[in-house]
């Protein structure tokens, strides 16, 4: 067990300087490139490796998996972040202190409106903070707002490849068993009021993460943005429609990548 002491270490402003491993994803500078892929399923990371050449397993502790690789000729690292908005904006801090400064959510996601369909993309423009990590961030009256140079990014790199995609509002929650089977809860009538507002408001899907990652870039100064594979579509579920769940999630890696080379590609012309 770590003393005090090295636990402050890992905390301390000079300990990058001296070389110290991050305390939760055990990464040091060098490590991690500039552009990072922010899967949530650890399993992800190794399924995305292959799209990646050089691939080098970075490190490996709790929910945080790290491969660093090349694609396109570009660095892109992959760092998992586990379930929610706290383990997340953990790997994006400790990230930024070892020099990343874009980072891409790619995950899954229910679609909320009635638009959105299985095997599409959600790109995130802005998260509703229906969840807690935001309030330790920026003030609840402040939006979560994705960058906008990741967001169109995304959304070339989508037409590029033929994606089915849709930009909008996206719902970040904490409770998923909340919004799956709210019959379950106390506050059943607020879960789903709720998504009915959200959709009518335009959210077009629903996860975990994108609220606290959108604060935290916000506030630390660094570009975030989200793209979203659409597994299910809990909206139409509930009205009585079933369409076939889809976790083929390819299409939102190579859009994810391509989106990274274009953003690289912005970078070095200083625009």
């Amino acid at each position: 067990m770590e003393s005090a002491r090295e636990i402050k270490a890992f905390y301390d402003e000079d300990a990058n300087k001296q070389g110290l491993l991050q305390y939760h994803i055990k990464l040091k500078k060098g490590d991690a490139a500039k552009y990072v892929l922010l899967p949530g399923d650890p399993k992800r990371v190794s399924y995305i490796a292959k799209f990646l050449d050089d691939v080098v397993i970075k490190a490996d502790n709790r929910e945080y998996v790290t491969a660093t690789g090349r694609y396109k000729g570009v660095d892109v690292s992959v760092t998992s972040t586990g379930i929610g908005g706290p383990s997340a904006s953990i790997a994006m801090e400790e990230l930024i202190n070892i020099g990343a400064d874009t980072f891409i959510r790619v995950g899954t996601a229910g679609g909320l409106s009635l638009k959105v369909k299985p095997n599409d993309l959600a790109i995130a423009q802005a998260a509703i903070k229906d969840e807690g990590t935001t309030r330790e961030y920026i003030p609840f009256e402040y939006p979560a707002i994705a960058d906008t140079d990741v967001m169109f990014a995304l959304r070339d790199a989508a037409k590029k490849i033929n994606a089915n995609y849709h930009i909008g509002v996206v719902h970040s929650k904490d409770c998923f068993y909340g919004e799956l089977e709210p019959e379950n809860s106390f506050f059943r009538e607020k879960f789903e009021n709720n998504l009915k507002y959200y959709t009518l408001c335009g959210a077009i899907a629903s996860e975990m993460e994108c609220a606290a990652l959108f604060a935290c870039a916000s506030l630390r100064k660094v570009r975030a943005g989200a793209i979203m594979h659409i597994v299910e579509n809990t909206m139409i579920e509930r009205m009585g429609t079933h369409l076939k769940y889809c976790d083929n999630i390819e299409n939102m890696i190579l859009t994810a990548l391509e989106a990274i080379v274009l953003l690289d590609e912005k970078d070095k012309r200083g625009n």
